[in-house]
Protein backbone atom coordinates (compact mmCIF):
# COMPACT_ATOMS: atom_id res chain seq x y z
CA UNK A 1 0.00 0.00 0.00
CA UNK A 2 0.87 3.78 -0.23
CA UNK A 3 3.17 5.97 2.15
CA UNK A 4 1.99 9.53 2.24
CA UNK A 5 3.96 12.67 2.74
CA UNK A 6 3.62 13.51 5.99
CA UNK A 7 6.06 16.17 7.29
CA UNK A 8 6.66 19.21 4.33
CA UNK A 9 9.59 20.68 3.89
CA UNK A 10 9.48 24.16 6.56
CA UNK A 11 12.83 25.30 5.21
CA UNK A 12 11.20 25.93 1.20
CA UNK A 13 7.87 26.25 2.05
CA UNK A 14 7.90 28.49 4.94
CA UNK A 15 4.98 27.07 7.21
CA UNK A 16 5.68 25.06 10.59
CA UNK A 17 3.98 21.62 10.73
CA UNK A 18 0.68 21.51 13.20
CA UNK A 19 1.13 20.67 16.54
CA UNK A 20 1.47 17.80 17.77
CA UNK A 21 1.92 17.22 21.46
CA UNK A 22 4.96 19.19 23.39
CA UNK A 23 7.42 16.26 23.22
CA UNK A 24 6.98 15.34 19.42
CA UNK A 25 7.45 18.46 18.21
CA UNK A 26 10.38 18.99 20.42
CA UNK A 27 11.81 15.63 18.86
CA UNK A 28 11.60 16.17 15.45
CA UNK A 29 13.09 19.80 15.51
CA UNK A 30 16.06 18.48 17.19
CA UNK A 31 16.66 15.81 14.45
CA UNK A 32 15.78 18.11 11.82
CA UNK A 33 18.70 20.55 13.22
CA UNK A 34 20.86 17.07 13.33
CA UNK A 35 20.48 16.39 10.34
CA UNK A 36 20.87 20.04 8.52
CA UNK A 37 17.60 20.45 6.19
CA UNK A 38 15.41 18.53 4.37
CA UNK A 39 17.66 18.99 1.31
CA UNK A 40 19.20 15.81 2.95
CA UNK A 41 16.25 14.72 4.74
CA UNK A 42 12.43 14.30 4.75
CA UNK A 43 10.07 13.38 6.92
CA UNK A 44 7.42 10.49 5.71
CA UNK A 45 4.55 8.57 7.63
CA UNK A 46 3.76 4.86 6.84
CA UNK A 47 0.14 4.68 6.70
CA UNK A 48 -0.33 0.93 5.47
CA UNK A 49 0.58 -2.16 5.96
CA UNK A 50 2.45 -3.36 3.38
CA UNK A 51 5.55 -3.54 5.08
CA UNK A 52 4.54 -4.47 7.98
CA UNK A 53 6.90 -7.08 9.68
CA UNK A 54 9.92 -3.88 9.07
CA UNK A 55 7.96 -0.84 9.10
CA UNK A 56 4.75 -0.60 10.88
CA UNK A 57 1.62 1.87 10.36
CA UNK A 58 2.30 4.73 12.37
CA UNK A 59 6.56 4.75 11.92
CA UNK A 60 7.26 8.50 11.21
CA UNK A 61 10.77 8.19 9.66
CA UNK A 62 13.52 10.32 7.76
CA UNK A 63 13.96 9.02 4.46
CA UNK A 64 17.99 10.11 3.03
CA UNK A 65 17.54 11.97 0.07
CA UNK A 66 21.44 11.77 -0.68
CA UNK A 67 21.82 7.75 -0.56
CA UNK A 68 21.36 7.47 -4.38
CA UNK A 69 21.76 10.45 -5.52
CA UNK A 70 24.29 11.12 -8.61
CA UNK A 71 27.39 12.24 -7.03
CA UNK A 72 29.54 13.48 -9.95
CA UNK A 73 33.02 12.91 -10.27
CA UNK A 74 34.22 14.25 -6.59
CA UNK A 75 31.58 12.73 -4.91
CA UNK A 76 32.04 9.46 -5.90
CA UNK A 77 35.86 9.21 -4.10
CA UNK A 78 34.62 11.25 -0.78
CA UNK A 79 30.63 10.35 -0.37
CA UNK A 80 28.87 7.29 0.51
CA UNK A 81 26.84 7.37 -2.48
CA UNK A 82 25.71 4.08 -4.26
CA UNK A 83 23.00 3.24 -6.71
CA UNK A 84 20.14 0.70 -5.83
CA UNK A 85 20.98 -2.92 -5.31
CA UNK A 86 18.04 -5.73 -4.74
CA UNK A 87 17.19 -5.50 -1.32
CA UNK A 88 17.20 -2.27 -0.41
CA UNK A 89 14.04 -0.22 0.88
CA UNK A 90 13.45 2.54 -1.00
CA UNK A 91 11.11 5.95 -1.04
CA UNK A 92 10.11 6.71 -4.13
CA UNK A 93 7.16 9.17 -6.42
CA UNK A 94 4.11 6.53 -6.40
CA UNK A 95 4.61 6.11 -10.09
CA UNK A 96 0.40 6.40 -10.78
CA UNK A 97 0.40 9.62 -9.14
CA UNK A 98 3.66 11.64 -7.88
CA UNK A 99 2.16 13.31 -5.56
CA UNK A 100 2.21 10.44 -3.40
CA UNK A 101 5.62 8.57 -1.70
CA UNK A 102 5.66 4.92 -1.21
CA UNK A 103 7.69 2.88 0.49
CA UNK A 104 9.02 -0.79 -0.82
CA UNK A 105 11.51 -3.31 -1.31
CA UNK A 106 13.52 -3.43 -4.55
CA UNK A 107 13.03 -6.81 -5.85
CA UNK A 108 14.73 -6.47 -9.11
CA UNK A 109 16.77 -3.92 -10.88
CA UNK A 110 17.61 -3.81 -14.49
CA UNK A 111 18.19 -7.03 -16.31
CA UNK A 112 16.45 -9.60 -13.94
CA UNK A 113 14.15 -12.08 -15.09
CA UNK A 114 11.58 -12.43 -12.20
CA UNK A 115 7.77 -14.27 -11.56
CA UNK A 116 6.46 -15.95 -8.50
CA UNK A 117 5.75 -19.84 -7.71
CA UNK A 118 3.00 -20.55 -4.91
CA UNK A 119 4.41 -16.34 -3.20
CA UNK A 120 7.93 -17.56 -3.54
CA UNK A 121 10.01 -15.13 -5.70
CA UNK A 122 12.28 -16.95 -8.71
CA UNK A 123 14.86 -14.30 -9.87
CA UNK A 124 17.07 -15.33 -12.37
CA UNK A 125 15.66 -18.79 -12.00
CA UNK A 126 16.75 -19.33 -8.25
CA UNK A 127 14.55 -19.18 -5.61
CA UNK A 128 14.63 -15.97 -3.25
CA UNK A 129 15.41 -16.51 0.33
CA UNK A 130 13.33 -13.81 2.23
CA UNK A 131 13.31 -14.25 5.79
CA UNK A 132 12.06 -10.19 6.03
CA UNK A 133 8.33 -10.80 4.32
CA UNK A 134 5.32 -11.40 6.30
CA UNK A 135 2.85 -14.24 4.95
CA UNK A 136 -0.79 -13.38 5.70
CA UNK A 137 -3.00 -16.61 5.19
CA UNK A 138 -5.42 -15.47 2.73
CA UNK A 139 -7.37 -17.01 -0.04
CA UNK A 140 -5.69 -17.84 -2.97
CA UNK A 141 -5.13 -15.54 -5.94
CA UNK A 142 -3.53 -17.01 -9.25
CA UNK A 143 -1.80 -13.41 -10.46
CA UNK A 144 -0.91 -12.22 -6.86
CA UNK A 145 0.82 -15.58 -6.06
CA UNK A 146 2.03 -16.63 -9.28
CA UNK A 147 2.66 -13.35 -10.95
CA UNK A 148 2.59 -12.82 -13.52
CA UNK A 149 -0.18 -15.71 -14.85
CA UNK A 150 -3.66 -14.83 -15.14
CA UNK A 151 -3.18 -11.01 -14.54
CA UNK A 152 -7.05 -9.73 -13.89
CA UNK A 153 -9.16 -7.16 -15.62
CA UNK A 154 -9.04 -3.63 -14.47
CA UNK A 155 -4.94 -3.20 -14.14
CA UNK A 156 -3.87 0.15 -14.58
CA UNK A 157 -2.29 1.03 -18.00
CA UNK A 158 1.33 0.88 -16.45
CA UNK A 159 0.46 -2.55 -15.36
CA UNK A 160 -0.56 -3.46 -18.85
CA UNK A 161 2.03 -1.87 -20.50
CA UNK A 162 4.72 -3.80 -18.55
CA UNK A 163 3.20 -7.35 -18.93
CA UNK A 164 2.52 -6.35 -22.68
CA UNK A 165 5.95 -5.46 -23.20
CA UNK A 166 8.48 -7.68 -20.87
CA UNK A 167 7.54 -10.79 -20.63
CA UNK A 168 9.77 -13.59 -21.48
CA UNK A 169 9.27 -17.43 -21.66
CA UNK A 170 7.14 -16.63 -18.18
CA UNK A 171 9.22 -14.12 -16.43
CA UNK A 172 9.03 -10.44 -16.41
CA UNK A 173 12.25 -9.09 -17.78
CA UNK A 174 12.82 -5.65 -15.75
CA UNK A 175 13.90 -3.29 -18.54
CA UNK A 176 16.53 -0.32 -18.19
CA UNK A 177 16.24 2.17 -15.97
CA UNK A 178 13.24 0.43 -14.17
CA UNK A 179 13.37 -1.10 -10.54
CA UNK A 180 10.24 -4.16 -9.70
CA UNK A 181 9.24 -3.36 -6.21
CA UNK A 182 7.08 -5.41 -3.34
CA UNK A 183 6.20 -5.07 -0.30
CA UNK A 184 6.93 -7.43 2.51
CA UNK A 185 3.73 -8.10 3.60
CA UNK A 186 3.27 -9.87 0.35
CA UNK A 187 -0.49 -10.78 0.78
CA UNK A 188 -0.95 -7.19 1.53
CA UNK A 189 0.69 -4.97 -0.68
CA UNK A 190 -0.18 -2.88 -3.21
CA UNK A 191 3.12 -2.94 -5.49
CA UNK A 192 5.02 -3.79 -9.38
CA UNK A 193 2.57 -6.22 -9.56
CA UNK A 194 -0.70 -4.19 -9.58
CA UNK A 195 0.88 -0.88 -11.04
CA UNK A 196 4.02 -1.40 -13.20
CA UNK A 197 7.62 -0.82 -12.87
CA UNK A 198 9.16 1.97 -10.92
CA UNK A 199 11.18 4.44 -12.64
CA UNK A 200 14.46 4.92 -11.50
CA UNK A 201 13.94 9.01 -11.51
CA UNK A 202 11.05 8.16 -8.87
CA UNK A 203 13.19 7.18 -6.19
CA UNK A 204 13.38 9.53 -3.52
CA UNK A 205 16.29 7.89 -0.89
CA UNK A 206 16.59 5.86 1.56
CA UNK A 207 15.03 5.31 4.50
CA UNK A 208 16.95 6.38 6.98
CA UNK A 209 15.41 6.20 10.94
CA UNK A 210 12.10 5.47 12.42
CA UNK A 211 12.02 8.71 15.04
CA UNK A 212 8.62 8.18 16.24
CA UNK A 213 5.93 5.58 16.16
CA UNK A 214 2.47 6.18 16.91
CA UNK A 215 -0.17 3.29 17.13
CA UNK A 216 -3.03 5.23 15.19
CA UNK A 217 -5.30 3.84 12.33
CA UNK A 218 -4.82 4.52 8.21
CA UNK A 219 -7.17 7.24 8.45
CA UNK A 220 -5.64 9.69 10.91
CA UNK A 221 -2.25 9.29 9.60
CA UNK A 222 -3.06 10.45 5.61
CA UNK A 223 -3.63 14.05 7.02
CA UNK A 224 -3.52 15.31 10.06
CA UNK A 225 -6.94 16.75 11.44
CA UNK A 226 -8.38 17.65 14.72
CA UNK A 227 -9.70 13.86 16.12
CA UNK A 228 -6.23 12.65 15.25
CA UNK A 229 -4.06 15.95 17.22
CA UNK A 230 -6.81 14.91 20.09
CA UNK A 231 -5.86 11.59 20.26
CA UNK A 232 -1.90 12.55 20.20
CA UNK A 233 -2.13 15.25 22.75
CA UNK A 234 -4.29 12.46 24.97
CA UNK A 235 -2.17 9.49 24.42
CA UNK A 236 0.80 10.37 22.85
CA UNK A 237 3.17 8.75 26.31
CA UNK A 238 1.31 5.51 25.81
CA UNK A 239 0.39 5.02 22.17
CA UNK A 240 4.12 5.89 21.45
CA UNK A 241 6.31 2.60 20.47
CA UNK A 242 8.89 3.64 22.00
CA UNK A 243 11.22 0.22 21.52
CA UNK A 244 10.67 1.48 17.84
CA UNK A 245 12.10 5.18 19.04
CA UNK A 246 15.52 5.51 16.69
CA UNK A 247 14.83 2.05 14.27
CA UNK A 248 16.89 1.89 11.37
CA UNK A 249 15.24 0.20 8.69
CA UNK A 250 17.59 -2.18 6.84
CA UNK A 251 18.03 -3.68 3.37
CA UNK A 252 18.82 -7.17 3.00
CA UNK A 253 20.88 -8.54 0.64
CA UNK A 254 18.34 -11.39 -0.44
CA UNK A 255 19.86 -15.18 -0.68
CA UNK A 256 18.71 -17.70 -3.33
CA UNK A 257 18.27 -21.29 -2.85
Amino acid sequence: MNLTQHVRNVFTTGRRPGSRGFVAEWTLTLLLVFFGTTTLVQAYVIPTGSMEGNLLIGDHMLVDRLAYSDPGILGKRLLPYRSVQRGDIIAFRYPLDPAQAYVKRVIGIPGDRIHLENRQVIRNGRRLIEPYTQHIALGPDQYRDNFPQAPPEGLPAQARAMLQNNLNGGDLVVPPGMLFAMGDNRENSSDSRYWGFVPRDNVIGKPLIVYWSYDAPTEELIEWNVRHLTDVTLHFFTRTRWERTFLIPRSWRTEVD
